[in-house]
This record gives structure tokens, sequence and C-alpha cells, in this order.
């Protein structure tokens, strides 16, 4: 293998939106996260609400009733 080929490593802090942080290493120094396995809704199990009947219902009523 080549000499002096690979990124350093450094030992950095991950920080996620909701608070939640953790060691990790990285060839970044700092990584900021908007969601994390704290907050995510599979992880977690707590569903947010998103608005998908919406969609549905709209294409219903323009294609739904066709013959």
């Amino acid at each position: 293998m080549k000499n002096d080929i690979h990124p350093e490593l450094h030992r950095i802090t991950v920080t996620c939106a909701c608070g939640n942080s953790f060691e990790t290493h990285s060839t970044s120094t700092e990584l900021r996260l908007e969601i994390c396995s704290a907050c995510h809704p599979f992880f977690t199990g707590k569903q947010k609400l998103v608005d998908s009947a919406g969609r549905v219902e709209r294409f219903q009523r323009r294609y739904g009733n066709r013959s």
C-alpha cells in the first residue's frame, strides 16, 4: 500500500438538532445532524403528523370515478 494517501481520522462528537450527542471517528472535525436514532420515528415508535391523506383524496377526486 502507498504511504500517506489515507485521510486523517479524528475522534469527534456528533450533535443532533434534538440535543442528543455521541462520539465516533470521522475524517471531518465536526458533524451536526438534523435527525438521529434518538429522534427518528422508525427507532422511537412515535410517528409525526404527516399530511399524506390529502394527496390520496386529491387522486381519488381526479381519477377515482372513471369508468
